[in-house]
């Protein structure tokens, strides 16, 4: 849809498509384009959405890229960005050795940032391997999957050349967070006094998926966001990572309000109350 408004193509619901997509849908994308600040209330582009149209990516994704300079941490999020892109084939685990394959991913989390800080330590630490595939064996890692991240981040970056973005660099785990907040802000989840987490906006239940670092925490974040929904038996969250209630207002203030953003637990959640469940077999 974004591509399509670059063209200049304004009519979306009236466009010849060869196969056209339910008019529900496009609505839907219309509206989250406006939430991301990409279209203007007469449906036109702004300038944010000109220079989200240049990245051949997810528009979460793009304005995640452009907010990154806000918090000056770009490298950390075209890094993460790319590792996304690339598919969920990062981590490999081999029936034979699926405990130490699971320790070299939880090794991968520790320091914070949920998935997004997984990906971009496993990017980071091959790099310092010099990209060695050995590396990525020892560490129960598709090679092929990050080689694919390594293009996917070159163009990235040379696009930030073309919008003019600068690569700055940041070590600060709430940087990228808040950037990647800025644009995934209505995949927010909540966790509710039942222990299960519910999304902000439309309090649907939703799941941790199992093949994610915060699964196995004693103490589930109160909020978070996610890259995306896998439907299965349940709805579950893929790639999510820590957020604070009060980022939604700071990136997102014409989309939440403040009561919508009030911790609804009245304390502590026990552990073992964390919303998760395994999908059958």
């Amino acid at each position: 849809v974004l591509m399509l408004k670059s063209l200049g193509i304004h009519d979306l619901l009236h466009f010849d498509f060869m196969d056209p997509p339910p008019a529900e849908m496009l609505i839907r994308a219309l509206e989250q384009l406006y939430a991301l600040g990409a279209l203007n209330d007469r449906g036109e582009l702004t300038k944010m959405g000109r220079r989200m149209a240049e990245f051949p990516c997810d528009p979460q994704l793009a304005k995640s890229i452009i907010i990154a300079d806000k918090y000056q941490c770009v490298e950390q999020v075209i890094t993460i960005g790319a590792m996304l892109t690339a598919g969920n084939a990062i981590f490999y685990r081999p029936k034979e050795r699926a405990v130490h394959a699971d320790n070299a991913k939880l090794n991968f989390a520790r320091g914070g940032g949920g998935d997004h800080g997984a990906l971009l330590r496993v990017y980071t630490e091959w790099n310092d391997a010099d990209f060695s595939t050995q590396w990525c064996f020892e560490n129960y890692i598709q090679a092929k999957s990050l080689m694919r991240a390594r293009d996917i981040k070159d163009q990235f970056a040379l696009l930030c050349e073309r919008v003019e973005l600068e690569i700055s660099s940041s070590n600060d785990i709430d940087h990228f967070s808040k950037a990647f907040c800025a644009g995934y802000f209505y995949h927010a989840a909540k966790l509710a006094t039942t222990g299960e987490y519910k999304t902000v906006k439309h309090l649907h239940t939703v799941f941790i998926h199992p093949s994610s670092v915060l699964a196995h925490e004693d103490h589930m974040p109160a909020w978070l966001c996610y890259h995306e929904l896998a439907f299965t038996t349940k709805e579950y969250m893929r790639m999510v990572f820590p957020i604070q209630s009060t980022w939604l207002i700071e990136v997102a203030p014409h989309y939440y309000q403040q009561k919508e953003i009030q911790d609804p637990r009245k304390h502590k959640m026990p552990k073992g109350g964390t919303g998760l469940s395994q999908p059958s077999s």
